[in-house]
């Protein structure tokens, strides 16, 4: 059987979150959607049914949309935290001119 977390996983017991527990709840909402989008896709190449495949490649649309909702989340409450996304976008760009 599969086990399930949720953002509260990194929520203190009886208590509202802190700046760094949304910032952290963020983090795992956005690897959660990348996780099902993984699996979205997975179902979309194992099945016969066209309309099947046109509904899950929606909803697979959908989750990257939240993604997008999620890293501008994350941008609003830890604004700092892109400066280090672009420092990755830009070494990737260096090495690549190389």
């Amino acid at each position: 059987m599969p086990e399930f977390s949720t953002p509260h996983s990194v929520k203190k017991a009886d208590s509202t979150f802190t700046q760094s527990e949304m910032i952290r709840s963020i983090r795992f909402a956005i690897a959660a959607e990348y996780e099902a989008i993984q699996i979205y896709e997975e179902m979309a190449e194992n099945i016969n049914n066209k309309d099947a495949v046109k509904l899950i490649e929606e909803i697979i649309t959908d989750e990257k949309v939240h993604v997008g909702n999620f890293l501008q989340l994350l941008r609003i409450l830890n604004p700092e935290e892109e400066e280090f996304y672009k420092e990755g976008y830009k070494e990737t760009l260096e090495l690549l001119e190389k």
